[in-house]
């Protein structure tokens, strides 16, 4: 049998996803429990020595214990027994895993409960980790797999107190010794001191694509202008057809001038930064005010046509009936 269960140094999560999981929590009208999904990933740390008689402090053969369970998101139900029998069995109909959403375990939320995993939480998350595996991210091993082997354990005091409490507790079970390992919870925000943790952050930008190869005519290489006849006239079109593309995003903004925003000329180029995210905005605005006069007019149009309706239906005369002799 494949040893899945790799220790974790700690489990990290973002301050608004639990806040969101304690509101969720606190506004259920009872107990309840959900999935936890995110991702692991292996801390590399660099052990450089000038003695070359010492030997490696780590070996590529042994798996380190330096891996962080990062929870992304969670998926909470409206009671308890959501994906398990009371008994602590899976659900036929059990959560599969997920290329994009792994599964790193559960957690189960219960008021005026020690805060301490009961006989079912241990019997639910022995039969969680021991059905789903899935890949371990940036691991020097690439047949390295883990277990949804988390548990997280949220509760209220057993005495009602002025000030609202949350208590809540992490663990990670282990299939050998039979038992809840309990792990330090780091709650990820925004600052200098959780830099690190946005080390891999790639952005995602709506701007359109534009050519801008070093041989390619276009507005943001300005090598292009250097040329005659064919050249400049090529160099105008991409240039005009560059201007369009950027004023679809940012109306007003030179696209020339994004060849100041990389290399040398970046660090003193703040101000036209600034100015680009103010055409962006201007073009955003402008786009929700014709939407709004747009509404306005449908809106204007429908009770002109509520009005022509009514005079439609009035009758023209009143109804004669004469009297017959």
């Amino acid at each position: 049998m494949e040893d899945h269960h790799h220790p974790l140094q700690k489990i990290a999560i973002s301050g608004p996803t639990l806040a969101s999981l304690i509101q969720r929590v606190s506004t259920s009208p009872g107990d309840v429990d959900g999935l936890l999904f995110g991702h692991v990933t292996q801390m590399t740390h660099s052990s450089l020595s000038d003695d070359t008689t010492a030997p490696s402090s780590s070996s590529t053969t042994d798996f380190p214990s330096n891996l962080i369970a990062t929870i992304t998101t969670f998926l909470c139900f409206n009671s308890t027994l959501s994906f398990y029998t009371p008994l602590g069995d899976l659900h036929p109909h059990h959560p599969q895993p997920h290329p994009h959403h792994p599964l790193l375990g559960w957690f189960s939320a219960r008021r005026k409960t020690p805060l301490r995993p009961s006989m079912r939480e241990f019997s639910v998350t022995n039969s969680l980790s021991s059905n789903i595996t899935f890949p371990i991210t940036d691991s020097r091993q690439p047949s390295a797999n883990f277990a949804p082997s988390l548990f997280l354990l949220l509760t209220t005091p057993l005495h009602d107190h002025i000030i609202h409490t949350h208590e809540y507790r992490a663990y990670q079970f282990s299939p050998f010794s039979r038992r809840f390992d309990p792990k330090s919870i780091e709650v990820v925000n925004i600052g200098p001191g959780f830099r690190g943790h946005y080390g891999n952050f790639t952005p995602k930008a709506a701007l359109p694509w534009m050519s801008c190869e070093l041989r390619c005519p276009s507005a943001m290489n300005e090598d292009s202008k250097e040329g005659e006849g064919g050249e400049n006239l090529l160099y105008l079109k991409q240039a005009l057809k560059d201007q369009e593309v950027m004023d679809l995003s940012a109306e007003g903004f030179d696209v020339r001038n994004l060849s100041r925003l990389m290399g040398p000329e970046a660090a003193s180029y703040t101000a036209g930064l600034e100015d680009f995210y103010e055409k962006m905005l201007a073009k955003i605005d402008s786009l929700a005010r014709l939407v709004e006069s747009s509404e306005a007019k449908i809106l204007g149009q429908v009770d002109h046509n509520r009005q022509l309706r009514n005079i439609v239906s009035k009758p023209i005369g009143g109804d004669k009936n004469p009297a017959c002799s």
